[in-house]
């Protein structure tokens, strides 16, 4: 087996400083004992939990391309984000448990299904068995890139120990506005840790690395959501990202917002009532094309409806594609 650098098996899965008993992996540092059954800020403990592992069309082309990406979505979430698309699963009401070698067998069959990569969708609070799984994978002939698909919200201490574990960074970058964070997400220092994060994701995979049919094998693409009503955020961490990497990294710009029934009930988030309209999105569109961005996706109109969100209903996690 090839050494990795910085990485070591231990029986109660540590990086040296990195911990998931007491918990450390995310900026939270809630120092839960998850191991002994104490969930985390994440609401969830030690126990893996997965709510789908199936073939997704919907990611940005050269994730999904025409054969769809290998997404597995865990279960559970370290942010509070009001808006939630996943909230089922963010707060841990959906998924099955599953061991490190079984996620290992999941990634292999998403290959075996003819996925473009193997997606992992909220990975931070399990990110040292999806780490093992990965590598037991490769041992047992897993050929894909592996993408980190996650919140923005990370520990740079845990991104530089994903070398030779993932390839790809689809990352998202929320909040310029430290105010929308703590308000929105709980989580104030957001702008700051997602800066580091990105610092750190960049550094380790270099510059963006395609195939010949255009599917990315290696490099970074950061995510913003764009939240009605709030443009100057959005072209607040659009310049950021533009102005410090350049063409290093891909901006995907989504419009995709879906305001929930759930908020309706909360005149505290009002604003959140609505979707993005379009003279909003092509707004800030147009300030990423003036101020050079071309490395860039965006979204057709009508993407903001919810069945462009997946059924976690289980699929691929038994191994039969049995829901639950």
């Amino acid at each position: 087996m090839e050494k990795i650098k910085n990485w070591c098996f231990m029986d109660n899965m540590e990086w040296e400083g990195i911990s998931s008993d007491p918990c450390n992996l995310c900026p939270r540092e809630c120092m839960a004992g998850r191991e002994h059954g104490q969930p985390g800020y994440c609401l969830m403990d030690n126990r893996v939990f997965v709510a789908r592992a199936a073939l997704h069309m919907w990611e940005e082309p050269c994730i999904s391309g025409k054969r769809g990406s290998g997404t597995v979505f865990f279960s559970g979430c370290n942010l509070r984000c009001v808006y939630c698309q996943n909230h089922e699963i963010a707060y841990g009401k959906k998924g099955k448990e599953v061991s490190i070698s079984r996620l290992a067998e999941i990634f292999l069959e998403l290959q075996g299904k003819g996925a473009a990569n193997i997606n992992l969708v909220t990975p931070d609070h399990y990110i040292l068995q999806a780490a093992q799984a990965v590598l037991k994978a490769k041992r047992e002939g897993l050929k894909l890139p592996v993408v980190y698909n996650g919140s923005g919200y990370e520990k740079k201490e845990v991104i530089k120990n994903l070398s030779g574990i993932v390839d790809i960074f689809l990352t998202d970058f929320k909040y310029m506005d430290a105010g929308l964070a703590a308000s929105y997400s709980n989580a104030p220092d957001y702008p700051e840790r997602a800066k580091e994060a990105l610092k750190e994701m960049v550094s380790l995979t270099g510059a963006p690395v395609f195939d010949e049919e255009g599917m990315m094998k290696k490099g970074v693409i950061v995510r913003h959501l764009l939240l009605p009503g709030h443009k100057k955020n959005a072209k607040d961490v659009i310049r950021y990202v533009y102005e410090t990497y350049g063409d290093q990294v891909y901006i995907s710009l989504m419009s995709q917002y879906t305001p929930f029934d759930r908020l309706k009930e909360k005149p505290e988030y009002k604003e959140l009532g609505r979707k993005v309209t379009k003279r909003e999105y092509q707004t800030v569109v147009n300030y990423a094309v003036e101020l050079g961005v071309e490395n860039a996706f965006i979204q057709e109109e009508d993407v903001a409806q919810e069945s462009f969100i997946p059924e976690f209903d289980g699929e691929g996690v038994d191994g039969q594609d049995k829901r639950y």
